[in-house]
């Protein structure tokens, strides 16, 4: 049995998403997407704590299904917490996510965090809690729950986050360091990258869409196999043992972005239009050449900073990796239309009923089907995504970087054709 799962995400309840981030459409775009396995985001939100207790059932251990629907979409309990906190004379910002086996144990949580700041003003509550307190509480609760440093190289928000994190994952966690199985990647990161750290060595990679919109569940994701879906055989999967009994499931790759495509991949100031590779913000003192301020560290000067290996290095066992890019972009690029767009929306939707979910297509589908059901351009885009023929144009500063498939002149060619045809 093979599946994936996207275990970060949030709810209608978290500032800057979508109102249709509730239950109904995130079963409905999991079909779509051809997820299996999908987290609920916001658990500690009472709102919509109380609205996966009143629509959600149980399932396989520690896993629930939508109430009166039939459906193979299960939800796995997970939130995010923002720890704002000074440690070691320096402000910090760690994003984490928390896993939990039951409703039970979500309350407990509850109930401690509750103490620490406000629940009820955002999905993603921000608290001023030490990221090791965090862990204490969480794993009090429960010692089956896991803590997962989020997206772990964002500059603003995460453990090596270049403005407010750590050096290591033990100068963030202390004594709690052990139980950090698991780290996000984020979209501006891929594992290749962060297997130039030879710290990173003792944790799994994971990948998660961090989606605000049900349209952009998936964009990252993790793909399992295995003869067990239940909680405890996820987690399971997600830690790294030296005991030899065999798993029931485990994490076989992870669904990434091109991490150009991230908008913290390159170092940048946005408002002066500035983007800069790592060498570049050297030749620059990490100064802004247009206005004088402090440049904008991104993920891949940060990962420069702290590796001791060199770019192509990977570790014995790694977890291998497919950098993807989303159906619904592929079509909009090649078409030269915006995302949303009619023609790419019908398009999108052919593509779905032919193929049943866009993970079939832009991971399984042959390049002969796909050339019998879309138009050739569209085939050869998906299959060039899928080889790494791509042109890429890095993000920074919290500007999404792009990725082409096609080069101009290449682009003309489809629409010549047309016309002679």
């Amino acid at each position: 049995m093979k599946f994936v799962a996207d275990f970060h995400l949030h709810s209608k309840y978290s500032r800057a998403t979508s109102r249709d981030m509730d239950l109904e459409n995130l079963d409905k775009w999991a079909k779509i997407k051809g997820i299996k396995v999908l987290g609920t985001g916001d658990f500690t939100h009472p709102e919509w704590l109380k609205s996966l207790k009143e629509k959600l059932e149980p399932a396989e251990p520690g896993l629930f299904k939508l109430k009166g629907v039939k459906s193979d979409t299960r939800f796995i309990l997970t939130a995010e917490i923002s720890c704002i906190y000074s440690k070691k004379e320096k402000v910090r910002k760690i994003h984490i996510v928390i896993f939990a086996p039951s409703f039970e144990v979500v309350d407990k949580i509850n109930v401690q965090l509750g103490w620490v700041g406000n629940l009820k003003s955002d999905g993603r509550p921000i608290l001023g809690l030490d990221a090791k307190e965090l862990a204490k509480i969480v794993l009090d609760a429960s010692p089956d729950c896991l803590v997962v440093p989020a997206h772990i190289w964002t500059p603003w928000f995460s453990i090596f986050g270049s403005k407010s994190g750590f050096n290591s994952i033990e100068e963030c966690f202390e004594e709690y360091s052990k139980y950090i199985f698991a780290g996000e990647t984020g979209l501006s990161s891929d594992p290749a990258m962060n297997w130039r750290l030879s710290a990173l060595d003792k944790i799994t990679l994971i990948s998660n869409s961090d989606s605000h919109s049900p349209k952009k569940i998936g964009r990252e994701a993790n793909v399992f196999e295995g003869t067990e879906l239940s909680y405890s055989a996820i987690n399971e999967a997600l830690k790294k043992t030296e005991n030899p009994k065999p798993k029931t499931c485990n994490l076989i790759y992870t669904i990434e972005f091109y991490p150009e495509e991230g908008k913290y991949h390159f170092d940048g100031h946005r408002l002066c239009g500035i983007k800069l590779s790592p060498r570049e913000t050297k030749k620059y003192n990490g100064i802004c050449p247009v206005c004088g301020k402090l440049l904008t560290i991104g993920v891949l000067n940060r990962i420069e900073q702290l590796a001791d290996r060199e770019e192509g290095f990977q570790p014995e066992g790694a977890i291998p990796f497919k950098n993807l890019v989303p159906l619904e972009e592929i079509i909009a690029d090649i078409v030269g239309q915006g995302v949303g767009t009619k023609e790419v929306d019908k398009e999108y939707k052919n593509l779905i009923e032919k193929f049943g979910s866009e993970f079939n297509i832009i991971l399984e589908a042959s390049g002969e089907e796909l050339k019998k059901a879309t138009r050739p351009e569209i085939a050869e885009g998906i299959i060039r995504v899928r080889e790494g023929k791509v042109f890429k144009q890095a993000g920074y500063d919290g500007v999404y970087g792009k990725i082409k498939i096609f080069g101009q002149e290449e682009e003309k060619k489809p629409s010549k054709q047309e016309t002679l045809f």
